[in-house]
Formats: structure tokens, C-alpha cells, sequence
């Protein structure tokens, strides 16, 4: 039976930033549900929702509220010319106040020691913040797949299992998931370089870097390309790795 003290400790807040949408001529700052319910129900953290319209000044302040930051996934490409490339997708959207202010947060909560989980655009953020860069399209590749969802189906098989992940032999990941793991690929772009600090902790088969952290860095990090926020209830794995994130936070936010 759990305490009275239990009971009412407090939950880790999480910052979760949002992004650019325009609807009928008006831009929103938007948040995906999807996203939220694992961190409430899993992770057993409160999501705490911040603009990113508004510059970086107020960062620290953001951060102060926080015991730990989720970059969500979204449907704009970082801009290339943050890793020193030219713009190979000008048919996809970009938001770069997100872009700008991400990278900054990323940076504020490394010296802060805060824990980290990035998922698919927000993973590639980590890596970007870190130096790292990108594959414009993957799907271009003559050595990568096309890891894409087919716009023509229905949501449930666009994010639906598509393929298996290598977990890294010895890593943190391999302990909690075993040797692979089934995901959902749903994204164009995916990692070429590795930012400073940070290393692999899964490939798909054709060699995509799927999931990294950042043994370099004291906190928890953790980015993964596929999208454990779907149906999380459903999926043993993506439990675990909520679960991960939010024991991570509860530690920060009692070591405080």
C-alpha cells in the first residue's frame, strides 16, 4: 500500500514545447493529445505546455518550473541551415521560432541537468543542437530505405508497425527492450552525423540510426525516431520507455 506521503508527493513537471499551425488564416501554438497521455499516464509526470513564438528570453524562467523537457514529434522539418545545408524540401513546412527556441531550451536543460526525450523531429533537434545533422531525404538514399507513411491509408496503418530496430549490445536500452524492438517509421529525414556527446542505441536494418543518447552527459537523454506515443497502452515497450523517462524526472525533481 502506498504512504500517505506517496499519495501526495508531487509530480514532475515536464516542458513540452509547441508548435506553428495555421488554421483559417490564424496561427496556433498546438500541442498533439497524443503526445500528453503518455506523460500523464505513463511517465506519471504533468505536461506543462510552452509557446515557442515568443523568443528565448523567458527560457530559464520556463525551465525553472520544470524537472524535465519532451520534444514532441510535428509535422515541419527543422531549417538545414542550422546544420550548414541548403533547403532540399521547400514543399514541407518549417517553423522556425520552434527551431530557434528548442535548440536553446535543449542547451538551457543540459546545464541544468535535466532529463531529455526527443521523438522523431524532437530527437532530431537534440542532434542538431549538438552539432549533428541531417539526411534531407532519406528516402533518397541509395543505402537507406524509405522509412515514409503512405499518405493514402488510414491513420491506425500509418502508424501501425513497420519494421523492427537493433537495440545496441551493453547499452541501457538493450537491458530494458532485449535485442530489437517493432516501431512505427513515419518520417522522411533521419540522422546522418552524430552530434557531440551523443551515440546510437538502435538501427533500423538498412543502418538509420533510430534511437540515441547521450552517455557524455550526466542526465538521462534519450531521442528515438519512431513514435512510442501512440497507443502507448497498447505497447509493453513504449511503456517502458515513459516509465524510463518519468522515474528520470522524479529523480531530478528530488534531488532539487
Amino acid at each position: 500500500m502506498p504512504t500517505t506521503q506517496t499519495k501526495n508527493a508531487k509530480k514532475p513537471t515536464i516542458l513540452m514545447t509547441m508548435g506553428r499551425q495555421d488554421r483559417n488564416g490564424h496561427p496556433y501554438q498546438v500541442m498533439t493529445h497524443k503526445y500528453m497521455q503518455p506523460i500523464v499516464e505513463f511517465a506519471n509526470c504533468i505536461p506543462l505546455l510552452v509557446p515557442s513564438c515568443f523568443g528565448i528570453d523567458d527560457i530559464e524562467q520556463y525551465l525553472d518550473m520544470a524537472d524535465g523537457v519532451y520534444l514532441s514529434g510535428a509535422g515541419s522539418n527543422i531549417d538545414p541551415a542550422l546544420y550548414g545545408q541548403e533547403n532540399l524540401t521547400p514543399e514541407k513546412t518549417q517553423d522556425v521560432d520552434r527551431d530557434n527556441f528548442d535548440i536553446a531550451i535543449i542547451h538551457a536543460a543540459l546545464k541544468r541537468k535535466l532529463p531529455l526525450l526527443g521523438v522523431c523531429r524532437g530527437m532530431q533537434e537534440i542532434n542538431v543542437a549538438l552539432g549533428g545533422d541531417l539526411h534531407q531525404k532519406v528516402y533518397a538514399e541509395d543505402h537507406l530505405d524509405d522509412h515514409r507513411e503512405d499518405p493514402n491509408t488510414s491513420v491506425d496503418e500509418q502508424y501501425g508497425p513497420r519494421h523492427t530496430v537493433n537495440i545496441v549490445p551493453g547499452t541501457w536500452l538493450h537491458a530494458l527492450l532485449g535485442d530489437c524492438t517493432t516501431i512505427n517509421s513515419l518520417h522522411g529525414q533521419g540522422i546522418d552525423t552524430l552530434g557531440e556527446g551523443l551515440e546510437p542505441l538502435a538501427h533500423a536494418d538498412d543502418g538509420l540510426i533510430e534511437a540515441i543518447h547521450g552517455p557524455a552527459f550526466e542526465q538521462f537523454i534519450l531521442g528515438v525516431q519512431w513514435h512510442p506515443e501512440w497507443q502507448t497502452r497498447d505497447n509493453p515497450d513504449s511503456i517502458k520507455l515513459f516509465q524510463t523517462f518519468g522515474e528520470a524526472c522524479q529523480a531530478h525533481a528530488l534531488s532539487k
